[in-house]
């Protein structure tokens, strides 16, 4: 019961968060989404660390410490929350009345893109699914590590996947979010089918890039859906991040019944080809940004 208190409080948290990044981005809304992410994601990174060295060796009821954590940020949303009553509301309904700022697409392209950046959204999530889940019994399975080895292999590529997640925004403020979907999906292929036929320390390498450049994507996905279909942020933000954790519990929930079933080291073979989905990247289209209208001089 605890653990689904969490779920929903997430679930809760996720779609509108992301809209008030967006509020406050200053049009950078690809760096202001990646923010956003990466403090989930570096709190996830310092779990395995946290398990480690003070779980491990306190019990289960340690944990219950970690609660100072959530009060916390409590005390913070309940700031940025009256931030957005005064201010942000305002801002948001002057950036849904003033002109949109990329070309509308028709409703068939629309529908088509969305079906594509769902699919490149499991490809990410159920092959993430395999390392924040399994990635420790992978190493103490394979080359006999200690747990808390095998703890601080996860922090170092959860370390990876904060880097890309902070990246992966303003590249694509910069470069485009196309060419970063593409990129990052796709690009990590060739690290994903070496992973299992390496040693341990190509292991930790292979993971950090394949961290680096997977986690990259996420930003620049919901950021171009956002802009696909503007004025619906709330929606589309909870569309996605509700995806994205569906796939990873559904993911982990699978790949566990095929380790069982298989070994481990089949999962990871298997998963190898899930980012060869990133092809489908290819058929998104691209995002034509509307030029402002020039005031015509009235004539004398």
């Amino acid at each position: 019961m605890a653990v689904a208190l969490v779920g929903v409080g997430s679930a809760v948290l996720h779609p509108e968060s992301s809209r008030v990044a967006r509020v406050a981005s200053g049009g950078q809304h690809g760096l202001a989404q990646s923010v956003f992410q990466v403090g989930g994601n570096a709190g996830g990174a310092l779990g395995p660390l946290l398990a480690a060295f003070f779980i491990l060796p306190r019990g289960q009821g340690s944990i219950a410490w970690f609660a100072i954590a959530a009060l916390v940020a409590i005390v913070l949303l309940t700031t940025v929350g009256a931030w957005y009553r005064r201010t942000g509301s305002a801002l948001l309904k002057s950036a849904s009345r003033g002109p949109a700022t990329h070309r509308a697409q028709p409703p068939r392209k629309v529908a088509l893109a969305l079906g594509i950046l769902l699919a490149l959204i499991f490809s990410k999530y159920f092959y993430l699914a395999s390392l924040t889940s399994y990635y420790t019994f992978y190493l103490i399975n394979r080359f006999h590590v200690s747990v808390q080895n095998a703890q601080i292999h996860l922090f170092v590529f959860l370390g990876a996947v904060v880097a890309g997640t902070l990246i992966g925004g303003p590249v694509g403020d910069r470069i485009g979010r196309k060419a970063v979907i593409w990129g990052s999906i796709l690009g990590v292929l060739p690290f994903t089918l070496l992973l299992p036929h390496v040693d341990l320390f190509w292991t930790g390498v292979l993971t950090v890039v394949i961290g680096l450049v997977l986690a990259s994507a996420f930003s620049a996905i919901l950021v171009y859906a956002q802009e696909l279909i503007p004025g619906k942020v709330g929606t589309i933000s909870g569309l996605f991040f509700g995806l994205a954790f569906g796939m990873g519990g559904i993911g982990a929930a699978l790949l566990g019944r095929l380790a069982d079933r298989t070994s481990i080291v089949y999962v990871y073979q298997v998963c190898a080809f899930l980012p060869a989905i990133g092809l489908l990247a290819g058929f998104l289209p691209s995002l034509e940004k509307v030029k402002p209208a020039l005031g015509l001089p009235r004539s004398g």
